[in-house]
């Protein structure tokens, strides 16, 4: 009995990692290179403010237990892209060539969000399901930092959900 149950969970474990392989939508004409990987130490507990002339500023960064830091640099063909995806934490994603399209799994109407080279926009991490896409017509190129629980999985695939008809 405890064989035949322990086969029943190594078929089932099977078919559920085939069955993520068959829905995950796949990047195309993108690379990813990590060119820096760190654990913090510590946790981190990072703020920051300004009394600028033009107005408050504030900004911090608290994590719970371990991180791991990524520098993370992704190069796009025209009409790369990086396939439906998550990641477990917070992104800082900074264009650097050309230009990026980030569209929302969560958005019914494909709000295309188009950033240029010299801009940044910031991926919350968790359930923001997203994919980055060069609609250009030259080579595009991020630079992505993220932090991450020590050990997760830095970027987890996702079948695509059906709200952009590319």
């Amino acid at each position: 009995m405890k064989k035949a149950l322990w086969a029943f969970v190594v078929v089932l474990a099977g078919l559920g990692a085939y069955a993520a392989n068959v829905l995950a939508t796949p990047a195309g004409g993108q690379t990813t290179t990590t060119l820096a990987k760190s654990l913090a130490a510590d946790p981190v507990d990072i703020s920051g403010h300004s009394t600028h002339p033009a107005g408050a500023w504030r900004a911090r960064l608290r994590t719970k237990g371990l991180s791991d830091f990524y520098v993370i640099d992704n190069k796009f063909t025209p009409g790369g892209t990086t396939g439906w995806h998550s990641h477990p934490g917070p992104s800082l994603i900074f264009v650097v060539a050309g230009q990026i399209t980030n569209y929302h799994g969560d958005d019914s109407s494909c709000t295309p969000h188009v950033y240029s080279a010299g801009q940044s926009f910031t991926d919350e991490g968790g359930a923001d399901v997203h994919m980055l896409r060069n609609n250009g017509r030259v080579d595009a190129e991020t630079i992505a930092v993220q932090f991450l629980q020590k050990d997760a999985t830095r970027r987890i695939d996702m079948p695509d959900p059906g709200n952009c008809h590319f």
